[in-house]
């Protein structure tokens, strides 16, 4: 009987959770969406524009013009968005969030589940309209396509548990988000957005390919472009990296839950 009191309370509890995640995430979209002129069609534009300007640096400045290459960039571009974007803001979640914690008890992995899921939300309208764009290129609907889920999942774990860790580290090291910003910027170039991984050397190839956001690129093109499967060794090494760094990061803001609002000022 206790057992089943016990499994109950903790469903009801892993309910709640997760419905103030989804809420807290809708009402910053509301929020984002009413703070401007353009509202919603922001959460498009910013991105297009993003894509844009390496479009023209490379395309047009370097010459690198062909369709193939304009697919390649932009299928890299977006899944390097979706990444870069959470880890920036999410990463600073917690210290952003010391208002709310010092008027209500909140488990502290709530405030970067609530940017990843209004990231990932934003991203997703993103990539449905590229998977729409590519019908309208030499690109069309696959059945290696159903793997894409796959894909995202991978790469949302990847997303969730370091930006999870970066939010629970950041507190204890403000300075750090100065040194995040250019190793950001020093992985946005190391990650195969503008060049095929696959067609450097081995021995230059394996050790680029433990950045698990390169290997994801090169399987997102895979599936999209080239319509082939992701490689399922490289998935695993993803999947077994982002879990042992999500496990990592619920530790520590379990181990220091009741610590930030005290040195967070």
């Amino acid at each position: 009987m206790n057992l089943n009191i016990n499994f109950l309370s903790r469903e009801r509890n892993w309910r709640y959770f997760i419905d103030l995640v989804f809420q807290k995430a809708w009402a910053g979209l509301r929020a984002e969406a009413a703070r401007g002129y353009l509202g919603v069609i922001w959460w498009v534009l910013e991105p297009v524009m993003y894509m844009t300007v390496f479009y023209i640096v490379f395309v047009h400045l370097f010459k690198r013009g062909d369709e193939n290459f304009i697919l390649f960039l932009l299928t890299g571009l977006i899944a390097w968005k979706w990444f870069n974007t959470t880890i920036s803001t999410g990463s600073n979640s917690i210290v952003a969030s010391a208002g709310l914690m010092n008027q209500v008890y909140l488990p502290k992995i709530v405030f970067p589940l609530t940017t990843i899921a209004i990231n990932t939300f934003k991203f997703l309208i993103i990539l449905i309209i590229f998977l729409v764009f590519l019908q309208f290129m030499s690109i069309k609907l696959s059945p290696v396509w159903a793997f894409l889920p796959i894909l995202i999942i991978a790469q949302l774990l990847l997303i969730t548990g370091v930006t999870s860790l970066l939010a629970g580290i950041m507190p204890f090291f403000p300075d750090l988000k100065f040194i995040l910003d250019n190793v950001l910027m020093m992985m946005l170039f190391l990650s195969g957005i503008f060049f095929d991984i696959t067609k450097l050397p081995a021995n230059v190839k394996v050790y680029l390919l433990l950045n698990p956001m390169a290997t994801l690129i090169v399987m997102y093109r895979k599936i999209l472009i080239n319509g082939t499967p992701p490689n399922w060794q490289y998935l695993l090494y993803v999947l077994s990296f982002s879990l042992m760094v999500l496990f990592l990061a619920l530790w520590l803001l379990r181990r220091f839950d009741r610590v930030y609002p005290k040195i967070i000022h």
